[in-house]
């Protein structure tokens, strides 16, 4: 794991910006490891961007980290990393405080940020063999390692070349083989397909869901499908609040009440649409088109399960002479589901919300103490 901090220092000759490295042990074990977040908090100024959050990176699970922008991901993502500094709260890896033991913790810890953190004055394969070395991978497992890396995100045509010419795309790969030199249990990834072209998000989204079986991976992504096809499990995040922690599926079937059936048929509009509005299940018709040639279209709003609405009005209208050209259900989607959530008024958490929504007294006062200042100063 490494980051840059823009500061010049020399390894094995090559002056470049420095990165706050860890060991990554090859011989550690790997066994019922987990990343513990503890109400987590981020202040900037008055500004609380990340507010008392808490959840788990579980033993190789794909974990999506979703928000809008400004939700406060890769602030999170950082505080994790042990690169931003938490103003409250607990983050362990393996049982190791990032604060108090960082060494220990980041062992088993691989970070992509935001920004790939590579040097565009170095060549491909000079930068992996320096952040292998910052990772103290061990000299004799060095090009072996740099070898499996850049074969997995497919850069090794690229290998020899000056990382500013590369493309967006390919810089990203670069920065991620970085993240997966050491071979680290855990792998943190911000936005891991920025700048890739659709071929290469599919690419790296089957390197994820191969990562599983040896690694815990958490990313953020702004891409829903993506974390769909891939993801175990997703924590929503908006204005520092997290809103939801469960799987897909899950939040898709706590939003049943928005289910919308889609129903097409020849034959009485009329007489569908009463059929239909009397189907137990059924909340409202919310639009009727006319196709043309008697063909009808009804939207219908549902409030119970779509399975038995459906089969009710088929076998209704087939029995009135009715014919059904079309019939399926909108079911809600990560995407529906993201939107819902965000778009929610957070709850107030308790007294703590309440507290720090009330005028700060000292801050009044404050106020009050410069205002007397400025009228003595004006006095003299």
């Amino acid at each position: 794991m490494l980051f840059c901090d823009n500061k010049a220092v020399c390894y094995d000759g090559i002056k470049a910006p420095c990165f706050y490295f860890f060991n990554s042990d090859f011989s550690i074990g790997k066994e019922h490891l987990m990343i513990t977040i503890e109400n987590l908090t981020k202040y900037y100024g008055s500004n609380r961007a990340v507010n008392h959050i808490s959840f788990t990176i579980n033993d190789n699970e794909i974990l999506g980290f979703l928000g809008p922008n400004g939700a406060g991901k890769s602030t999170t993502m950082n505080m994790i990393a042990g690169y931003l500094p938490m103003s409250d709260g607990k983050v362990t890896i393996n049982g190791a405080d990032v604060t108090k033991e960082p060494l220990k913790a980041k062992r088993n810890l691989g970070y992509l940020p935001e920004i790939p953190p590579v040097y565009p004055d170095m060549k491909v394969h000079e930068y992996l063999s320096f952040c292998a070395g910052l990772k103290k991978v061990p000299v004799g497992k060095r090009k072996s390692e740099i070898d499996r890396v850049m074969g997995l995100l497919k850069i090794k045509d690229v290998k020899g070349k000056l990382i500013r010419n590369l493309s967006k795309g390919y810089k990203q790969r670069v920065g991620f083989a970085q993240a997966l030199l050491g071979d680290p249990k855990f792998l943190i990834l911000d936005e891991p397909t920025v700048g890739l072209d659709p071929n290469q998000v599919a690419e790296v989204r089957e390197l994820i869901k191969s990562l599983k079986k040896d690694h815990s991976v958490i990313f953020s992504s702004h891409i829903l499908s993506e974390v769909s096809a891939v993801c175990d499990r997703v924590v929503i995040i908006n204005k520092g609040d997290i809103r939801a922690i469960d799987t897909i599926e899950n939040l898709e079937k706590s939003f049943t009440v928005s289910l919308v059936l889609h129903i097409k048929i020849k034959g009485s509009k009329g007489k569908a649409a009463s059929i239909i509005e009397m189907t137990k299940g059924v909340r409202e018709i919310t639009a009727v088109d006319d196709e043309g040639d008697g063909v009808y279209s009804f939207t219908v709003q549902l409030e119970g399960d779509s399975d038995s609405v459906r089969d009710s009005v088929m076998a209704e209208c087939l029995k009135n002479g009715i014919s059904i050209i079309e019939i399926y259900t909108d079911r809600p989607n990560l995407e529906s589901v993201f939107i819902e959530l965000i778009n929610r008024p957070a709850k107030k958490d308790g007294l703590r919300e309440l507290l720090d929504e009330m005028p700060d007294e000292s801050g009044d006062s404050d106020e009050t103490e410069d205002e007397d200042e400025t009228e003595e100063k004006e006095d003299e």
